[in-house]
C-alpha cells in the first residue's frame, strides 16, 4: 500500500467508525505500520483539511468530524479529470484557494492507475496566467458565507476610489466576477466589479435580514453563484 492508498484508506476509516474514535495504536494495528508513522499521517490529512478531531479521555482518540465533510464519492477518470482541469479556472475568483485545495484532495485519492492518467491528461493542457492584481480577497468569500457585513476600498468605473461598508448577499459570475450587496453609502443594491476592489476587511457585524426581491434585477451579467440559498437572478447595475 502506497502512501497515498494509505492516506485515503485511514480517512476512510475514521470515517466509518465516527462519531466513535479510533486510536492510534489501533490504527497503527489496522494499517501495519507504527503508531508515529499514524501520527504523521494524520497531521498530513488534518494540514490537507480533512477534519479531524481528536476525543479526549481513556476511550478517546481520533476521529472525523461527520458534520464538516461529504459522503465519499466515486469519480471516474474522466470525471477527476474535468474537476481537475475546471477548477484552476477559478484563479483570480474568490473561490481560488478552495479549488487548489480540492484539486489536491481529487488526486490525492484517485487510484494509482487513475492518477496516472488524469495527470497525463492534464499535463497536456495549459491556462493563460492570471494577472496578479486581479487576485480576489478571500475576506470576501468568508463574509458571503459567514453573512458579515464588509468593509471595501473601491475604484469604480471611473477610477474614483470610496471606503464604504456593504452587506453582501451573493457574488454573480460572468466574463467578470461581481459582488451583489446593500451599499450603506448608496443605500441601495449593488454590484461591485472584484476586481475593482483593492481592499475588504470582514466586521464582527452580523449583515441583517433584508427584504430584498431579486426578481426585479434586470439581467446582463451571468449566473448567480449561490452560497446563501439566494435565487438564481443576475444584476446589472454596478459602481
Amino acid at each position: 500500500m502506497t502512501k497515498t492508498e494509505r492516506l485515503y484508506a485511514l480517512a476512510e476509516e475514521l470515517r466509518a467508525y465516527s462519531p466513535r474514535p479510533r486510536t492510534a495504536r489501533q490504527l497503527a494495528a489496522r494499517f501495519e505500520v507504527s503508531t508515529r508513522t499514524i501520527e504523521r499521517d494524520l497531521t498530513a490529512l488534518a494540514q490537507a483539511g480533512v477534519p479531524i478531531m481528536t476525543v479526549p479521555g481513556r476511550s478517546g482518540g481520533y476521529a472525523l468530524d461527520r458534520h464538516r465533510t461529504l459522503a465519499p464519492v466515486s469519480l471516474t477518470t474522466a470525471e477527476a479529470t474535468a474537476l481537475a482541469v475546471a477548477l484552476p479556472r477559478l484563479a483570480g475568483t474568490p473561490f481560488a484557494a478552495a479549488a487548489a485545495s480540492a484539486v489536491h484532495k481529487i488526486v490525492a485519492v484517485l487510484p494509482e492507475q487513475d492518477r496516472v492518467r488524469a495527470t497525463a491528461l492534464v499535463e497536456r493542457i495549459r491556462f493563460l496566467p492570471v494577472d496578479p492584481a486581479r487576485a480576489v480577497s478571500p475576506a470576501i468569500l468568508d463574509a458571503v458565507v459567514r453573512r458579515r457585513v464588509l468593509r471595501l476600498d473601491y475604484a469604480d468605473r471611473e477610477g474614483v476610489t470610496t471606503s464604504r461598508e456593504v452587506e453582501p448577499l451573493a457574488f454573480l459570475a460572468g466574463e467578470e466576477w461581481f459582488l451583489y450587496a446593500w451599499c450603506r453609502m448608496r443605500t441601495g443594491l449593488r454590484g461591485f466589479r472584484l476586481d475593482r476592489v483593492l481592499a475588504a476587511d470582514v466586521l464582527d457585524e452580523a449583515s441583517p435580514e433584508r427584504e430584498v426581491d431579486l426578481s426585479t434585477i434586470p439581467t446582463g451579467f451571468g449566473t448567480l453563484i449561490d452560497v446563501t440559498a439566494i435565487t438564481d437572478t443576475p444584476l446589472s447595475r454596478n459602481d
